[in-house]
This record gives C-alpha cells, structure tokens and sequence, in this order.
C-alpha cells in the first residue's frame, strides 16, 4: 500500500473559550489561548491518501488535482480567516485543532473518493504549531 501526501498552509486566528466557564476557569484552562482578543497561528495540513497506483498513470492519486480540492474545498474557507466567526463549519463549535480536523475529514473524505479510484483518504495531519499538531485517521 502506497501513502502519497500533500502539504498546504493556511493562517488563521481563533479563540479557545467555553462561554459555559468563568473568564477565570477559562484561563486557568486554555491559557494565553483564552485572549479576549484572539490569537492567530500558521497552520500546516498534510492530506494523505492511501492506495495502489494506477496502472495507466503510475499514480495512487493525481497531487494537482489533489492540491485543488484541498484549497477550494478547506484552504480558501480557512486562510486568513477567524475560525470562530468567519468560518462556516466550526460555528458552534471549540475551535480546537482536534475539531477542526475532524471537519476537514468531513469535507475532504467524499471529494477524494471522486478523484482516485485507486486509494481513498487514509490521513489528516494538522500542526498548529511546529511543536502541536494533530492525527486524525477518520475514526
């Protein structure tokens, strides 16, 4: 089995705040990622498909159209963006890599079963930051 994966970049801002807490339980909790004025990140999603190369193209999935879908369907809704105001599929939700992620699956996993006969979405790698990142496998 073949793992073929593409990087993209987004930058984003967010806040991590339960409005259930007290501002105090809130940033004993998530910290400095509690400001009341948001903080930004430059985030890396590694997308990878897993499956066996065609036999006519050599390709478990085209990486051009590949990166296409990944920036029409995720990148372009993200980039540049406030995560827990601009962004349509994270309203009402944490804005945590672990949810966001798991949206990006959503989205992603139906779309790449359309362009590679031979694989299907294996992996959604996220970093929030060199130091954190997140897997999410679909389960």
């Amino acid at each position: 089995m073949i793992h073929v994966s593409r990087k993209e970049h987004f930058n984003a801002a967010h806040k991590l705040w339960n409005p259930n807490w007290t501002e105090e339980r809130n940033k004993e909790v998530f910290g400095p990622c509690a400001n009341a004025n948001w903080h930004g990140h430059n985030f890396e999603l590694i997308v990878t498909v897993k499956g066996l190369p065609d036999e006519d193209t050599g390709f478990v999935v085209d990486l051009k159209a590949l990166s296409t879908l990944i920036r029409t369907l995720v990148i372009d809704k993200v980039d540049h963006k406030n995560l827990n105001v601009d962004v349509d599929f994270m309203q009402g939700k944490m804005a945590s890599c672990e949810n966001l992620v798991m949206e990006f699956w959503k989205i992603l996993q139906p779309a790449v079963n359309k362009i590679t006969p031979h694989g299907g979405l294996y992996k959604l790698k996220l970093y929030e930051t060199p130091r954190n990142f997140v897997d999410y496998y679909g389960e």
